[in-house]
């Protein structure tokens, strides 16, 4: 599956999920029902991925976790705010940055139309 049909794959979880629950809810109800949803779509993926740093050729883990990784492709952030802050989008950018991974969906479920709380981070896309 291309990068693009998978983050085109994952929106529709997620706004099946928004649809289904609306806003209000704690992240972690929004992450149980789309991982629900990702495996009824088939999508493979890992649940609080765990990302070290390298530093001079040592490992690091310094409790970095990603939400999801689907298909070992694209990075899932997800959040239940009231608004998306310049730090998160930051934070997320060193994840692609560290994990070399090229696309992040960064997806806020705390708006009145999913569509709104939808971000695509890309970096060094490669298809």
């Amino acid at each position: 599956m291309s990068i693009n049909d998978l983050t085109e794959n994952i929106i529709g979880a997620a706004i099946e999920v928004h649809r289904a629950i609306g806003p209000g809810l704690l992240e972690s109800a929004y992450e149980e029902c789309l991982c629900h949803e990702l495996r009824l779509r088939r999508v493979p993926l890992v649940r609080q991925f765990r990302l070290p740093i390298i530093y001079k050729g040592l490992r690091l883990d310094c409790g970095y976790r990603l939400d999801l990784l689907a298909d070992n492709k694209v990075v899932i952030e997800i959040k239940a705010v009231a608004e998306i802050q310049l730090i998160h989008q930051a934070q997320l950018l060193s994840y692609l940055r560290l994990g070399h991974w090229s696309v992040e969906l960064l997806i806020n479920f705390h708006v009145p139309v999913l569509k709104q709380g939808i971000t695509r981070l890309v970096s060094n896309f490669q298809e």
